[in-house]
């Protein structure tokens, strides 16, 4: 197994981990790899795979480039409301996984 797919498999476990710890019982295994794939070019940097939930920027960012842009949904009151709900379900795990932060936030939006 190559090191990115070394890093992939541990990014799907810990997102796997996260998403049960918030109460997600069943989980789309696709979904998630598309999420955990997405992410294959920046593997190699750790903020890139990591979400703040408390940074204004970085949740403006979550909706421009995953809201807006891979789930086709531009009214922001919606979609902000989808990663404030998202970001507070995931309050008590310091280091949120952006997969697993995709996940979600394309939950709270369905």
């Amino acid at each position: 197994m190559s090191d990115t797919s070394e890093k992939l498999a541990k990014l799907k476990e810990t997102s796997l981990t996260q998403l049960k710890e918030c109460g997600v019982s069943k989980i789309d295994h696709d979904q998630l790899d598309r999420y955990v794939n997405s992410l294959r070019t920046m593997v190699g940097n750790r903020d890139a795979l990591l979400v703040s939930g408390t940074d204004k920027g970085e949740l403006e960012t979550v909706y421009r480039n995953f809201v807006v842009k891979k789930c086709g949904v531009e009214d922001k009151d919606r979609g902000m409301k989808a990663i404030n709900a998202a970001a507070s379900k995931m309050s008590g795990i310091n280091q949120k996984s952006r997969p697993a932060f995709y996940y979600m936030v394309a939950h709270e939006l369905a």
